[in-house]
């Protein structure tokens, strides 16, 4: 784990979540996410975990305290600005955030052609590859509305590490029934921590949380108070 400051990643400093977003519990959260951490985060309700990722992409406003990218403040930056950061951010979304009425290579593409100026040749050609890391025979083509549960699962993968970013946000993964995926997807979580990324894998389970083989640099929950540490039993 890195330890200087210039490899702080992403800071939440007494992080008070507006109560009208509903985000999460009203406690401040402090946190410091560093270049090469891998965090593993129990998150009971999905819709917490989602609106959490949200406060780690400067998408929902606080009451009070920070939450810094690079040492920027989601808060003090000019929307340009906001915008090319997080072309450096990867998602993993719960519910899937597909928009039904474009392509799958469009819907996979469209986060690094609006945040960076990366060509779409590019792009593509990096797409292809990371469709072969994960397993799949390339891109999954069609409509969102048109493909198998594990053809949305691997394209969501593509889309999170493409353009290497240097933040991943995971949101509950892995389903039991794609297992299959673990290998390929824990591979492609260290080899982003060893060129400095951080990774954040939001579960609402034990099962990933409890098992010893998951290389989490720590592992941590987060309830109505707040951030915690999550022992091992």
């Amino acid at each position: 784990m890195a330890t200087g400051i210039e490899d702080l990643v992403l800071e939440l400093a007494g992080a008070l979540p507006d109560a009208l977003t509903g985000a999460v519990a009203q406690v401040p959260m402090s946190l410091q996410i560093r270049a090469g951490d891998f965090l593993l985060i129990e998150c009971r309700s999905t819709a917490w975990g989602a609106n959490f990722a949200d406060i780690c992409c400067g998408l929902l406003p606080l009451k009070r305290g920070t939450v810094r990218f690079f040492g920027r403040d989601w808060s003090q930056v000019s929307d340009e600005y906001s915008a090319a950061l997080k072309g450096r951010i990867g998602r993993v979304f719960h519910d899937g955030g597909w928009l039904s009425f474009l392509d799958m290579e469009t819907n996979i593409l469209l986060p690094q052609m609006h945040h960076t100026g990366r060509s779409t040749p590019a792009l593509r050609a990096a797409s292809a590859a990371l469709a072969n890391d994960f397993g799949l025979p390339g891109l999954p083509v069609g409509l969102p509305g048109k493909l198998s549960a594990s053809d949305l699962l691997g394209a969501a993968y593509i889309r999170a590490f493409l353009g290497e970013p240097l933040l991943i946000i995971l949101e509950d993964p892995i389903r039991t029934e794609f297992v299959d995926f673990v290998p390929a997807l824990i591979n492609a979580i260290l080899s982003a921590c060893t060129r400095g990324a951080a990774v954040l894998w939001l579960t609402p389970g034990d099962a990933v949380l409890v098992d010893r083989t998951v290389p989490a640099t720590a592992r941590l929950h987060l309830t109505e108070r707040g951030l915690g540490l999550r022992a091992l039993r």
